[in-house]
């Protein structure tokens, strides 16, 4: 099975690409172009690979949370070469990839959600897999869910907001299991996705959709020029 998998919710971009267990992923720190280098990151993955996106399985995005801007351009992206090789896609939460990423077994995720508050959850690996022992959620650090036992934190919501968190879960996070530089990659959004496919659970490019915990009326011109330059263009090897 061979999965393709993109992530820009932050200021990164990165890309990658499953293939029976081994993964290869591209990632680079783009501030926010992501939608001027996303293409051609993809195009050079999988002409390293030697595979066209018509020899893909599917399709994994990191649907969010994240920047609202980067959320829609994984999303477009994902739903246009989707469709375009009829193949289904999965969407996956942005803090789970934090949580895979961090290489940890009970993980409280908080990326910067700006404003002064944090998209957050916390999960704990069992079974193979990933359950949620608080689902992500958009919150103040002094009024995070309150978690029971031992937790390593991950995100760069603990770099601004570290304190707080640990205020506020006094007791419940380890000091020497805070990694602030963790971010979702696509790496991560590769190997869950896998997951995801095996189960049965890809679903038709039009249900491609991004995961909001803030809402926002309308995109600024740029954002919608960025989605739309993103959306149109194509990776060229297969295509």
């Amino acid at each position: 099975m061979k999965i393709l998998a993109v992530e820009t919710s932050t200021e990164y971009c990165s890309v990658a690409l499953w293939q029976d267990g081994t993964v290869s992923e591209r990632c680079e720190l783009v501030g926010q172009k992501h939608s001027e280098v996303l293409m051609e990151m993809l195009d050079a993955l999988l002409k390293e690979a030697g595979v066209t996106v018509k020899q893909v399985d599917g399709i994994a995005f990191g649907k969010g949370p994240g920047s609202f801007t980067g959320v829609r351009i994984a999303c477009g992206v994902a739903q246009g070469l989707a469709l375009g090789a009829d193949i289904p896609v999965v969407g996956i939460c942005t803090l789970e990839a934090v949580a895979e990423t961090s290489g940890k077994e009970k993980v409280l995720t908080a990326l910067d959600a700006r404003m002064g508050e944090l998209y957050l959850a916390a999960y704990e690996r069992r079974d193979g897999g990933w359950r949620a022992a608080i689902e992500p959620c958009l919150c103040k650090a002094e009024e995070a869910p309150l978690l029971e036992g031992r937790w390593c934190g991950a995100g760069n919501g603990f770099a601004v907001l570290g304190a707080a968190l640990q205020a506020r879960y006094d007791g419940h996070l380890r000091a020497d299991c805070l990694e602030s530089t963790v971010f979702p990659r696509a790496a991560a959004i590769a190997i869950l996705g896998a997951a995801q496919f095996a189960q049965g659970k890809g679903v038709d490019a039009a249900l491609a959709l991004p995961l909001y915990l803030r809402d926002k009326v309308a995109l600024k011109t740029s954002e919608r020029d960025a989605v739309r330059s993103t959306s149109t263009g194509s990776v060229r090897t297969g295509i």
